[in-house]
């Protein structure tokens, strides 16, 4: 069976042209140098290498086995950068699922991005509301907005989301704004799939049950009802933000709003987690947190 003790030794003085110059080449002491060197002529039985106080020289068949053992090296090193390449550089496939509408306007143009850095990536992205079994149906990662249950998966925040509650110019001018969580039972409110909506109050989350003329599990339908001054509604950031920058919409009751929740990835506790995985990981927790400071500033 062959052994590397000593070849890289060997290696290195023939290069280096010395003993003491391939231990500092090596990072280790010239007595190591010579010791693996000895090791290896005495293991394989023959001279390698003249030595004199003055040079070191290779011989005959030093210098063929040199030339054999460089062949091998370079194809070591050669193994070792395929290997950090393929860690730095996401290849296969990748299968990921993440919610509807968050899915469509945020996650799936940074996965597009992404593929458009790495082209050797192919990824399955299943947009769906349901909450999938990510062993079972084989995903490496799945996207999802909220409170986490108990789960056996790993999770990483990459970002939070603000739910707001806000209402049309136009609603307001004709049922007026609600200034506490009693009120809310005076107006037309939009519940979604949920008949209730969440506040914080003197510290104190509160589900608040609401009821009106649209209830709806879909959030843009939800915004196109307040938008159309239907009645309140209660969505997430990415829903309803640019419509309450430019005036679409009014916030209401950002004294009672609950704390932020979060954006979450997640992955199979029982799963390797892949470079490609960890990569695009990464490049969104990199990207919504970006977003979100822009939101701040903005």
């Amino acid at each position: 069976m062959f052994q590397w003790e000593g070849v890289s030794e060997f290696v290195a003085v023939v290069e280096a042209g010395g003993f003491t110059a391939a231990a500092k080449r090596l990072g280790i002491s010239t007595a190591q140098v010579s010791r693996q060197v000895s090791a290896l002529e005495t293991r394989l039985s023959a001279k390698l290498l003249y030595r004199t106080t003055r040079r070191v020289s290779v011989t005959e068949l030093g210098n063929t086995y040199y030339q054999r053992c460089r062949q091998l090296l370079d194809g070591l090193e050669e193994a070792e950068r395929t290997i950090t390449n393929l860690q730095n550089t996401p290849t296969g496939r990748l299968k990921m699922t993440a919610p509807v509408t968050y899915g469509e306007r945020t996650i799936a143009p940074l996965v597009n991005r992404f593929l458009v850095r790495y082209p050797e990536l192919s990824v399955t992205l299943h947009l769906t509301n349901q909450k999938l079994d990510l062993v079972e149906e084989g995903y490496d990662l799945a996207i999802r907005l909220g409170k986490l249950g108990d789960s056996s998966m790993m999770a990483k925040r990459l970002a939070t989301r603000t739910q707001y509650v806000c209402a049309s110019p136009a609603y307001l001018q004709t049922y007026g704004e609600p200034h506490s969580l009693s009120e809310l039972d005076q107006h037309h409110c939009l519940p979604g799939t949920l008949d209730y909506w969440r506040f914080q109050e003197a510290g104190t989350v509160r589900n608040i049950k609401v009821k009106g003329r649209l209830a709806c599990n879909s959030g843009p339908a939800l915004v196109d009802a307040a938008l159309r001054g239907i009645g309140i509604v209660q969505l997430p950031d990415y829903y309803v933000l640019p419509y309450i920058e430019s005036g679409q919409l009014v916030s209401l009751l950002e004294h009672l709003r609950e704390p932020d929740d979060g954006i979450w990835a997640l992955y199979p506790h029982n799963r390797h987690l892949s470079p490609k995985v960890r990569m695009l990981m990464d490049y969104l927790d990199d990207a919504l947190q970006q977003e979100l400071a822009g939101n701040r500033r903005g």
